[in-house]
């Protein structure tokens, strides 16, 4: 934040590093700081119909004070208020002043939760007021999200003077609010603030509230304003059209013990198309788990090759920068090319190495993690990005691989899929296209549920699935033991099926080994020499191994949708019959049974992707999360399809004929994120 901002709104350099905490970098983003939710202070419940669990607030006379040491020292305090209803406030942390403010004989207000207690009904650490010095509260007040050392005295102190020194002025026109029913945005602020009594306080937290529905519908239309003129400075840009011969990539295809399918070909067509625009292609490749991105991307990679021009490879672990660089050897060195590999874990000699080949134009692809867009290393002629599980990485790590050459070509990939609407709305900028079949000898995968009191009947089936000449993977959360998650470890799992198991090899793979270590232990599985591989979550892309038929998570009720569909995609590549087995232990939670049952249920991953979508929302989809930025504060792409449909189709029509309008809303709304429109 800077001093300007600190002194519009009359706070120090430290508090603005705690605001800053909350991403709240300019007085408008404290403006938009908006509850958590609301306490009642503008009446006084009596004690006796005060509802149990939920806040609110009670005055009464200070009738009995003391400390007690028993279970641990604590304070006591009861009141008693005009109808004779008594009730017990205790603090297990206070000091001298809480007991000089509740002292007998002082009548005092508490506000908080009324719950049963050892001695009757109580409230535990309530907020205290004197009420005898103090009016009721004029509307309802707002608890803000905080971090630690920002109290909400002060939080609301900030924000009224945000409110007082940002102008409010309308950027929409009253024609097009009132054609929308939406109200001016300065009383939907006010509002949502400091609303009055009348309004309930869960009736505030509901989406559907006009002064909601105002600052969603704003936060839409500065993303497709800002994504429609992304395209548009997009589309003007001076891209070298990369055209190729064919020479390199039909020598592959030929080589290749499989043909492509026909999404593969219609997919890798328009990305093709795109690449010998004079403007640098946008484009994400979707397709479900084993649908032969790899190969398509790889196809994209030699047509940039064959116009001259180097290629980058982004994935965003080693496990799967490892596997793609050993794949793209596999398939470009036959062909003469040359593919470096940079890595975080990679020794000193052999960085050095690599970094010389990228930039004296030796190495034509390079393959790595977020190592690729280090300031040190330089591409001689960068033509083609392609980031792998592009969700994964923060939309800042993008831009500054993007930004080693001018005007590059982005091929983005997810294994993840984006339901469609929201990949056409969101990514208003990127084509999209699908991959939406799977290769003719991929084998249906068996989901299993299985409750982790059967364990020993899950180790019996591996057991013979290693007999038939097949291999396993083990999958558990954790590498070390936690007190607070008690969960079956990774290290203990791998002790514990060598003693059950001791016929069968059992390796060990987790993030926190050496690469090189990793590397070893996966060439084991590969070549088939280990039967069962215990690995923590690292395996959950880019480890393609045929020979193995089946998959065993533990406690998969701890994981998301998208990572158990991921790794269920592990097993299923080869001839045999596959399963997964899903471990859980109860007692499950409801979003613990949803997502089982989801997983349970489909095997289609944009399916899978849209119930995931109705669980978890959108952001995680979206990498936004992952890039302290998130695009959509207020918004659900899901819930408000309408909002986003008026600003989508409002958008291009103000970008034509109200210029002025589109500089001053996305002044207001993206001021700080300009860089990221197009990324």
């Amino acid at each position: 934040m800077t001093p300007e901002h600190q002194k519009l709104l009359k706070i120090t350099e430290a508090t603005a590093k705690k605001l800053e905490k909350l991403h709240l970098q300019t007085p408008w983003d404290v403006v938009l700081h908006l509850p958590l939710r609301y306490e009642d202070e503008t009446h006084i419940m009596p004690i006796k119909d005060a509802p149990l669990g939920v806040p609110c607030q009670v005055e009464g006379e200070v009738i009995h004070q003391e400390v007690r040491f028993k279970p641990r020292k604590q304070l006591i305090v009861q009141i008693r208020d005009d109808g004779g209803s008594v009730l017990f406030l205790r603090f297990i942390h206070f000091y001298p002043s809480h007991q000089k403010q509740m002292a007998e004989g002082k009548r005092i207000r508490a506000v908080g939760e009324i719950k049963h207690g050892f001695y009757g009904s109580e409230m535990i650490h309530p907020k205290i007021r004197d009420a005898e010095n103090s009016g009721l509260a004029e509307s309802l007040t707002p608890v803000y999200p905080s971090v630690n050392g920002l109290n909400q005295p002060t939080l609301r102190r900030i924000v009224q003077t945000a409110l007082e020194a940002v102008s409010l002025h309308d950027t929409l026109p009253d024609e097009l609010l009132g054609r929308l029913k939406l109200p001016h945005l300065a009383e939907s602020l006010r509002l949502l603030h400091a609303p009055p009594p009348e309004y309930g306080i869960y009736q505030l937290s509901d989406g559907t509230l006009p002064a909601w529905q105002r600052l969603k519908f704003d936060e839409l239309l500065a993303q497709q304003l800002s994504m429609r003129l992304a395209r548009q400075k997009r589309v003007s840009g001076q891209a070298k059209p990369l055209t190729g011969t064919g020479a390199w990539s039909d020598k592959l295809l030929a080589a290749l013990p499989f043909g492509l399918t026909q999404a593969q070909q219609r997919v890798l067509s328009e990305i093709r198309v795109d690449m010998a625009q004079t403007h640098p292609m946008h484009r994400l490749l979707q397709g479900d788990v084993g649908s032969g991105k790899t190969i398509v991307a790889a196809l994209a990679a030699l047509t940039a090759v064959e116009a001259g021009f180097q290629v980058a490879v982004m994935a965003p672990t080693e496990i799967l920068a490892e596997q793609h660089y050993l794949k793209f050897k596999q398939w470009f060195e036959p062909l003469g090319l040359a593919v470096a590999r940079l890595s975080g874990s990679q020794r000193k000699k052999a960085k050095e190495q690599n970094k010389a080949a990228i930039s004296d134009g030796l190495a034509p692809i390079a393959v790595g993690t977020h190592a690729l867009f280090q300031d040190d290393v330089q591409f001689q002629r960068l033509g083609l990005v392609i980031v792998d599980e592009q969700h994964r990485f923060g939309v800042a790590q993008r831009l500054a691989l993007k930004n080693k050459g001018s005007d590059v070509h982005q091929l983005m990939m997810s294994a993840t899929p984006i339901p469609r609407t929201l990949a056409m709305s969101f990514f208003a900028d990127l084509d999209v296209s699908v991959i939406d079949e799977l290769p003719p000898n991929r084998t249906p995968v068996k989901t299993r549920l299985v409750n982790s009191a059967r364990r020993a009947e899950v180790e019996g089936f591996v057991l013979n699935t290693c007999r038939k000449g097949q291999q396993v993977y083990w999958v558990c959360p954790l590498i070390e033991e936690s007190e607070v998650l008690q969960l079956q470890t990774a290290v203990d799992t791998l002790a514990e099926l060598q003693t059950a198991l001791p016929e069968l090899t059992v390796g060990l793979v987790h993030g926190r080994m050496k690469a090189a270590e990793k590397a070893a232990v996966m060439d084991e599985f590969s070549s088939g020499r280990l039967n069962v591989l215990v690995a923590t979550t690292v395996i959950e892309v880019g480890v393609d191994v045929p020979n193995a038929s089946l998959m065993v998570i533990e406690h998969a009720e701890r994981m998301g949708l998208a990572q158990l569909h991921q790794l269920r995609g592990r097993v299923g590549r080869g001839a045999a019959v596959s399963t997964c087995v899903l471990l859980f232990s109860e007692p499950l939670s409801d979003l613990a049974k949803a997502r089982l049952k989801v997983i349970y249920e489909h095997t289609d991953g944009f399916e899978i992707a849209r119930q995931d979508l109705n669980i978890r929302g959108p952001g995680e989809f979206l990498g936004a999360r992952q890039s302290g930025v998130p695009m959509l504060r207020f918004a659900n792409l899901e819930e408000d399809l309408y909002l986003l449909e008026h600003a989508r189709e409002i958008a291009p029509r103000l970008i034509a004929e109200r210029p002025d309008i589109v500089e001053a809303h996305l002044a207001r709304w993206l001021a700080s994120r300009e860089n990221y429109l197009g990324v």
